[in-house]
């Protein structure tokens, strides 16, 4: 039953991606820019035929291997581990979510629809979209979780 949560919040991340990402193809053109906050954080309708930060342009087979991997391992993980460790089931469904929903985009389009625009003081931050966010919080999540349990087991292993 708790995989299904996990696989639910997926789910969530994937509509959200999708959706979002519809409206700013129908809405706006691209390259076009509309300021939310002045600045700091603007709506700016982009594509990216490559992975993050826009590296490996074009190497849609490469995308699209790694993505299968990845849905195949975050599903075994999710079976297998996601039941006794809530934590960890958060950070796959998340990964999960992240994956398809860019995974989705490639495939219909060969490439990426990117919105989301920060700027950090004078550095504008590489422009990406919700499935980019839930694989980047899914990521640090994982990582702090692996931290945590190694932490752990550290400790009871000292205390032996």
């Amino acid at each position: 039953m708790k995989a299904l949560i996990y696989y639910g919040i997926a789910l969530v991340i994937i509509l959200l991606d999708q959706v979002t990402k519809w409206l700013v193809v129908q809405r706006m053109e691209i390259g076009q820019s509309i300021p939310i906050i002045e600045n700091i954080f603007h709506l700016t309708s982009h594509r990216n035929a490559g992975a993050a930060f826009g590296i490996l342009q074009g190497q849609m087979w490469l995308f699209f291997i790694a993505t299968l991997i990845v849905l195949v391992v975050v599903a075994y993980y999710i079976q297998t581990q996601g039941k006794n460790h809530p934590w960890f089931g958060v950070c796959l469904g998340l990964v999960l979510g992240g994956a398809i929903g860019n995974f989705i985009d490639r495939l219909l389009f060969g490439e990426v629809v990117d919105f989301l625009d920060v700027y950090i003081g004078t550095y504008n931050f590489p422009i990406f979209n919700v499935a980019d966010s839930a694989l980047v919080v899914g990521v640090i999540m994982l990582i702090i979780y692996v931290f945590k349990e190694d932490a752990q087991k550290a400790n009871s292993n000292s205390k032996k």
